[in-house]
């Protein structure tokens, strides 16, 4: 009977809270002082359910460097009964984390014990009022006595802050420390912040991820190469050092050797070493699966000259600055002929693409893996950008990439070479293309189709194409028989071929409509409404598919 009278006052509280009656605190604890689901199991058991029920939203690439912190009411078993509470707050595991900001850690620290804690400071800059005070040092500082810090993720614009953060967790005599730290995350859009006391005090031999972004100064990089040796994601975007503690290549690949398990390598700017050494000395990076380097184009090249590469490379990034056509024939084309003939993955499907900017052109070359052959492989991808280049360049940038790669096993292109007319004669040599992509482009007489008096006349460019998207193109005297005889001769012998058409287009008259749609399987139109104020654009959908017949 005391089961079944506490379920009838319980629904008779939670009635009383629907409709407001009362004190709404008073009835929500008066109704938790009912509950008895925590009497059913130990404490020890209930505090590993609370533990799993945090649900941490955390990114842990280099591309998303911050936790997110916890999941919305993530601690609201805290409100369910005293006991609960009680357990919580004698569960160190659930405090590891005591949260994004300054005010989280002065609130839950005390309640972490000797758990191992992630340090995540995640913001801009803080209030004045939300400082790190002389509690919260000496809260760290035990951490790092006890070596129970596992991660040290920090964000923020206030240099000062971050400053006293990092100091903490130096040992406070001049002895090095071993520290567990397994990840480094840290990003200061602020004055320069120099950390070299940092890395010249503290052994990191658990690190797995240091990523630095942002004004920081390093002194001395040599501390890096003997205080890791487990790193699999290494990130440095930091600020000009002084001439005395600039990256050299010795210092880089004294650290990348020192770390032969590195899986992702993110460099840029002043991370480059700038050295004319000619040696021809390549260091391993057996196990890397991404490659990312950005700054000035001929340090770029240099660098990775000197890089040993595996077939195993699912992605290379490389960002260039004043690139010009001779750094294009001196550097990378010889390289990347020799880097695409040894992956033997480049000889499989391709997908080629340019894409653009306000203040760079990007070329992306993809294997696209048929499902059925390898579904559960990583498809490798080569980008390759020119960051503020003159129009001819980022067109030279393009053309020679394609001409580097197995332009015969090209299944989908794209181009987005603004105020260019495609030339017709890279086709040429891509005969399986299924997918083609082109954005700011001329459509005038002979559109896609071989010189009628040339060696390749009444045949076609492209036998394989079933896919032809055009995005913000133009019309030579706004005629739209140059389209429409190119689709007439490229659907001859049955071919299909589904059409789509988008962005800043001109208008089609409905005559024109209904004589594409019967050409082509499928005709997507979707015009840009501001593309003519004048007049009421079809931003509708035709298609032929039976549904809308």
């Amino acid at each position: 009977m005391g089961r079944e009278t506490n379920i009838h006052s319980i629904r008779v509280l939670e009635k009383q809270i629907e409709e407001g009656k009362g004190d709404t605190i008073k009835l929500k604890r008066a109704r938790n002082s009912l509950l008895n689901i925590s009497t059913r199991a130990p404490p020890e058991i209930l505090g590993e359910i609370f533990a799993w029920s945090l649900v941490r939203e955390a990114g842990r690439s280099l591309y998303s460097q911050h936790f997110d912190g916890l999941g919305k009411g993530s601690h609201n078993f805290l409100l369910v009964c005293h006991h609960w509470y009680e357990v919580a707050s004698r569960t160190p595991e659930l405090w590891s984390f005591w949260g994004n900001t300054l005010q989280d850690w002065r609130k839950r620290h005390h309640l972490s014990g000797a758990a191992p804690l992630d340090l995540v400071l995640d913001g801009g800059r803080c209030d004045p009022k939300d400082l790190f005070d002389e509690s919260l040092q000496a809260a760290v500082k035990g951490r790092v006595i006890q070596g129970t810090i596992q991660q040290v993720h920090l964000k923020s614009d206030d240099r000062d802050i971050l400053s006293s953060i990092i100091a903490s967790l130096a040992p406070d005599d001049d002895s090095a420390r071993i520290a567990n730290i397994e990840s480094i995350v840290w990003e200061n859009r602020g004055l320069p912040l120099d950390i070299s006391e940092f890395l010249a005090r503290s052994r990191l031999p658990k690190l797995r991820l240091l990523a630095l972004d942002g004004d920081f100064l390093i002194s001395s990089w040599k501390h890096l190469a003997s205080g890791t040796t487990l790193l699999t994601a290494l990130s440095l975007d930091v600020s000009e050092c002084t001439p005395s503690g600039s990256i050299t290549v010795p210092h880089l690949f004294s650290i990348l050797t020192s770390n032969p398990n590195l899986q992702q390598l993110v460099l840029s700017s002043a991370a480059i070493p700038n050295d004319t050494d000619e040696s021809t000395f390549q260091v391993p990076l057996r196990n890397l699966k991404l490659l990312s380097l950005t700054g000035d184009f001929r340090r770029v090249i240099r660098l990775l000259c000197r890089l040993a590469l595996p077939e195993t490379l699912d992605a290379m990034h490389l960002t260039g600055f004043d690139l010009t056509i001779e750094d294009i024939s001196q550097f990378l084309r010889p390289y990347m002929q020799d880097h695409f003939r040894h992956d033997a993955r480049f000889q499989e499907r391709l997908e080629i693409s340019s894409y653009s900017s306000f203040a760079s052109v990007s070329v992306s070359i993809n294997v696209a893996y048929a499902q059925t052959t390898a579904p559960t492989r990583m498809s490798p991808v080569a980008t390759f950008t020119a960051v503020i280049p003159p129009a001819d360049i980022a067109e030279q940038l393009f053309i020679d990439l394609i001409a580097f790669i197995p332009q015969e096993r090209i299944v989908s292109f794209g181009t987005v070479l603004q105020h260019r007319r495609l030339p017709k004669e890279i086709f040429y040599a891509m005969p399986n293309i299924e997918i083609l992509h082109l954005s700011d482009v001329g459509v005038s007489g002979g559109f896609l189709q071989p010189n009628p008096e040339g060696p390749y006349a009444n045949t076609k460019f492209l036998p394989s194409l079933r896919s032809l998207y055009l995005e913000n193109f133009t019309l030579d005297d706004n005629d739209w028989g140059h389209l429409t005889t190119y689709l007439a001769h490229q659907t001859s012998d049955d071919q299909t071929l589904s059409l789509d058409i988008s962005g800043y287009s001109p208008y089609m008259p409905e005559e024109v409509v209904k004589e594409i749609m019967g050409l082509v399987e499928e005709f997507a139109y979707n015009r840009d409404p501001e593309a003519d104020s004048g007049r009421s654009a079809w931003n509708d959908d035709y298609s032929t598919d039976e549904e809308d017949e």
